[in-house]
């Protein structure tokens, strides 16, 4: 039974950092209706961000952690603006596919900029937080899945809260029930679709710093495994659903922290995959998404 809870509590810790990325993925396809595929970038240009910035506050501090995290949350919501406003906002009303090779070339074209710069060589990431570990009746929780759990839950609120409860989250949601309404009632498309770029990317550098903590090495690759796995837990919780893309990703930490710890171990990458070809073939929906007919 111990054993049990100590890989629930550990798949939980995870799943919040997939849950984290999964919310970008979910925002831009429920007002755009594609995949930003270069969001796994973002990601990992936000773990770099905190790691520099890591370097010139108080280390195993709450006050220089959360001023790292704060940082690279805003460096990768400008981050994810430009690339909105340089890459896809020539191809608004293109062929999906035009978009999709783009958000595939911005992808690459970050992790070459990356390893240009700061080099391939993985770096460890510096103790942001302070760290302790804790017995709970034989459960070890360290201090950093703690936070990765409250910072993942006030994220969560802090996201319903603006969805829910103010005038850009309006906008948002009229947005993605119906592009040419909003328009015509006075809503600019333009500053809508940039605040949802840039807020799916101050999540995934959330989700960056927080990954890093937990699995201290960074590189300019890093992004991918994790990205594509909030993807697929994104389409397993319903992509364009926000309380599924949460959901989608604390499902999939906790399976793949389950594997982990099996003598299936070796395929616990393919798992994630395995359930994303499950969910299209049964329920392309997603667990929360609802199906639509689509008029043409």
């Amino acid at each position: 039974m111990t054993e049990f809870l100590q890989q629930l509590v550990n798949g939980v810790s995870l799943g919040a950092i997939f849950a984290l990325i999964a919310l970008g993925y979910t925002m831009v396809y429920g007002v755009l209706r594609f995949i930003n595929f270069a969001h796994s970038e973002v990601f990992m240009v936000g773990a770099f961000t905190g790691y520099f910035i890591g370097q010139h506050v108080p280390a195993h501090s709450m006050s220089g952690g959360l001023l790292a995290l704060a940082g690279a949350m805003a460096a990768s919501a400008v981050l994810g603006i430009v690339i909105e406003r340089l890459a896809y906002r020539p191809l608004r009303g293109a062929p999906t596919l035009n978009v999709l090779i783009t958000a595939i070339g911005v992808s690459l074209l970050l992790q070459n900029l990356a390893q240009y710069f700061w080099g391939a060589t993985p770096r460890p990431y510096p103790e942001l937080f302070p760290a302790a570990n804790y017995n709970l009746g034989g459960i070890v929780v360290s201090s950093n899945q703690v936070t990765v759990v409250v910072v993942t839950l006030a994220l969560l609120l802090a996201l319903r809260f603006i969805v829910l409860r103010t005038k850009i989250g309006t906008a948002m949601r009229a947005l993605s029930l119906n592009p040419k309404a909003a328009a015509l009632v006075g809503i600019n498309i333009d500053v809508v679709i940039s605040f949802t770029f840039g807020l799916g990317s101050a999540l995934a550098a959330a989700g960056g710093v927080l990954y890093a903590l937990n699995y201290p090495s960074i590189d300019p690759i890093m992004g991918t495994l994790p990205g594509l796995k909030a993807f697929v837990a994104a389409v397993l919780g319903g992509i364009g659903n926000i309380p599924g893309a949460a959901l989608g990703g604390l499902l999939l930490g906790v399976i793949e922290t389950f594997v982990n710890g099996s003598e299936w171990s070796t395929y616990k990458d393919a798992i994630a995959f395995a359930v994303l070809i499950l969910i299209l073939l049964f329920r392309p929906a997603g667990l929360l998404g609802r199906f639509t007919v689509e008029k043409v």
